[in-house]
């Protein structure tokens, strides 16, 4: 049988199994460092500088992405299939593995106003990133027995979150540790670039234990015939399965269930740091929560995962272990943020109101504090600002003029244009000079090589109130300055992280009491029903709980508590897919139907933000959008209960057997 890695001793078989979950360390780098954390913001603030606005280099970001997808989408049951026929998932996965590490490697050299140089290196590298999971999936039955295979997809799932989590920890660190120089020589935003760079070594170092303990698969599937090759071969075998879709209907129920409920996970997934922003947390407390999923991660995805295999001794006890923190979560966050002090629980203040001359929140034109014969009104083109109207800027070229924005609050965001003739303002608050962390006058330099506005700066008081910012054009050499809408920021959030995170433990603790003194014995018969299916479908009916809660979630604690949350599942969801879906396809034709496994990927990260992005075009914010993921739980779930797992499994089974005896 193609599975020839089964039938070795125990320890060459745990080897081969902690092997291949060690590649899923590997590549979860490039998703929480490149995709997720730094790439983004330093696509649109760096790399993408020399572009009119920002928004069109979020939009390049996105286009990039888009490409990407496009090209993984069409490549994938492409390369599955000749992994099949070429006896080559290694080779394949070893391909699009150094792929994936050279771009990501490469981004290193992305620098000021380097937005094309980052699009192609990101495509490439996500197209690496997709070809070596579509081989590294089809390794699954080749790796693991049967009733090994959740534990083992699990194992990968959890073990990604860890390298995930530990190398965005470092690159934290990094990012503020590493000087924009490197053995004395300029080498502007170091850190990051830096930290783009480890992940390929990071890629390629967790990658080599597959290579070298799991052996290539041998090809079951029939050789090819005279005069046909490997191309032509792949398209005439893919064309053959979708023919024959009702000799597989079990499996393509599940993976039409998969599409609709792995739409709502990846939504979540990608649009949690930005619904996070829309709601008033800033970039620390966010990656910190990303971090906190991925390490919560870790033990729930075994934990969860574990429910499904009837073997597991104890799993009464998980269960409840589980149920208690989905029960538990919101009551308590909830509650805290109804009695507890805004300083605790990050739970909204009032916004600042506008006293006598003094504005308060909201954003405001400059034309509001225009003042004095220098400035002169400007309006910038509409595809500069990338909006949907003109709007004014005050411009003066005359040195030592003065833009006076009194201001009642904390934070105020100012938007001003860089270009080629820009120069350089200093700032006054309250009548003294505004000072940076070390101490030195705060100098803002608008010169760049392209003309732009709407760029954004923000400036912090030491405390809440009436404040006069004052922008001074510092330059003498001839330069102009532009300055555009004022936005006067809502209050800062309170949350105790000190107070939030020992509750989140001591909640752990009480859960192990509850399931260890009577809970797991209340959840027995339950426990006794589960299996791999009804496993997702349980983290499904917690999806929907949690997208529910985020429609209404307004506090610290309360997003700290739904990430939480979303650790609990979110490993142990994927995971099981990807086992179950496994489960019921022939192994000698792994790589053809993770090809087409990962197309339904590759969909769900397209179709779940665009229906996300309706939402908020119809309702005007995010929080309807949110709420309405429920319906992708909801359907998903359904059409995943109409699968019949046994029978997929046993047609398998036959398919293995015949292309066994078809080759002799």
């Amino acid at each position: 049988m193609t599975a020839l890695s089964l039938s070795v001793d125990d320890r060459t078989y745990r080897r081969r199994i902690n092997a291949w979950a060690l590649y899923d360390v590997a590549n979860s780098a490039f998703v929480t460092t490149i995709l997720a954390a730094l790439m983004p913001p330093y696509f649109s603030a760096v790399a993408g500088a020399t572009l009119p606005s920002a928004a069109i280099a979020t939009q390049r970001w996105s286009l990039s992405l888009s490409i990407a997808l496009f090209i993984s989408a069409v490549l994938a049951p492409i390369l599955g299939t000749m992994s099949d026929i070429t006896r080559g998932k290694k080779v394949l996965l070893s391909v699009f593995m150094a792929i994936g590490a050279i771009a990501s490697g490469l981004m290193v050299l992305v620098g000021t106003g380097d937005w094309l140089l980052a699009a192609i290196l990101i495509i490439i590298a996500r197209v690496g990133l997709s070809g070596s999971v579509v081989a590294y999936d089809s390794l699954l039955p080749h790796v693991a027995k049967p009733e090994d295979q959740d534990a083992v997809s699990t194992r990968g799932y959890a073990l990604g979150y860890l390298g995930g989590g530990v190398l965005l920890a470092i690159n934290v660190v990094m990012l503020n540790v590493i000087p924009d120089d490197v053995f004395g020589f300029p080498f502007e935003f170091a850190g990051v670039r830096l930290s783009l760079l480890s992940v390929a070594l990071w890629w390629v170092l967790f990658s080599l234990p597959l290579f070298l303990l799991i052996p290539e698969p041998q090809s079951a599937t029939e050789k090819l015939k005279p005069g046909e090759n490997v191309i032509t071969a792949s398209f005439d075998r893919l064309r053959e399965t979708l023919r024959d879709v009702r000799q597989y209907s079990d499996l393509f129920k599940f993976l039409i269930a998969f599409l609709i409920y792995n739409d709502g996970i990846g939504t979540i997934i990608g649009v949690a740091a930005i619904y996070g922003a829309e709601l008033g947390f800033d970039t620390t407390e966010l990656v910190l929560a990303l971090l906190l999923v991925q390490f919560v991660g870790i033990p729930f995805s075994f934990m969860v995962g574990n429910l499904a295999n009837p073997k597991t001794m104890n799993r009464h006890i998980s269960l409840a272990f589980v149920l208690f923190n989905v029960i538990t979560l919101p009551i308590v966050a909830i509650t805290a943020r109804a009695t507890l002090t805004p300083d605790v629980t990050g739970a909204p203040l009032p916004p600042y109101a506008t006293t006598g001359d003094f504005v308060g929140e909201g954003t405001y034109s400059a034309l509001t504090f225009a003042e004095g014969a220098a400035w002169t009104e400007e309006t910038v083109p509409a595809d500069v600002l990338d909006t949907d109207a003109d709007v004014p800027y005050l411009y003066t070229d005359t040195t030592g003029s003065r833009f006076e924005v009194p201001f009642n609050g904390q934070n105020i965001t100012i938007s001003y244009a860089t270009g080629p003739d820009a120069g350089v303002f200093a700032l006054e608050l309250d009548g003294a000079p505004l000072l940076d962390d070390d101490g030195e006058p705060v100098m803002v330099n608008a010169f760049s090589e392209t003309v732009r506005s709407g760029v954004t700066r923000t400036f912090r008081a030491a405390e809440p109130g009436e404040h006069t910012l004052m922008l001074v054009h510092a330059s003498n050499d001839g330069t102009r300055l532009g300055f555009g809408p004022v936005t006067v920021q809502p209050p800062e959030r309170g949350g105790n992280l000190g107070v939030i995170i020992p509750v989140l433990l001591a909640m752990q603790v009480l859960a192990a009491a509850f399931a260890l003194l009577g809970g797991g014995r209340l959840v027995r018969g339950l426990a006794d029903t589960l299996n791999t299916k009804r496993t997702i479908l349980l983290t499904l009916a917690v999806y929907a709980g949690i997208a529910v809660w985020g429609f209404t979630v307004n506090s610290t604690v309360e997003f700290w508590f739904l990430a939480w949350m979303v650790g609990i599942v979110q490993g142990a969801s994927q995971a099981l897919s990807r086992s179950l879906y496994a489960s019921m396809s022939p192994a000698a034709k792994s790589g053809e139907f993770f090809g087409l496994f990962s197309v339904m990927s590759r969909f769900s990260a397209i179709t779940g933000p665009l229906l996300f992005a309706g939402a908020v075009a119809l309702f005007g914010q995010s929080r309807p959008a949110v709420l309405s993921l429920v319906a992708l739980f909801v359907i998903g779930g359904y059409l995943l209960t109409q699968v019949d797992v046994e029978e997929g499994r046993r047609i398998a089974r036959e398919e293995d057997q015949r292309l066994a005896e078809s080759m002799g």
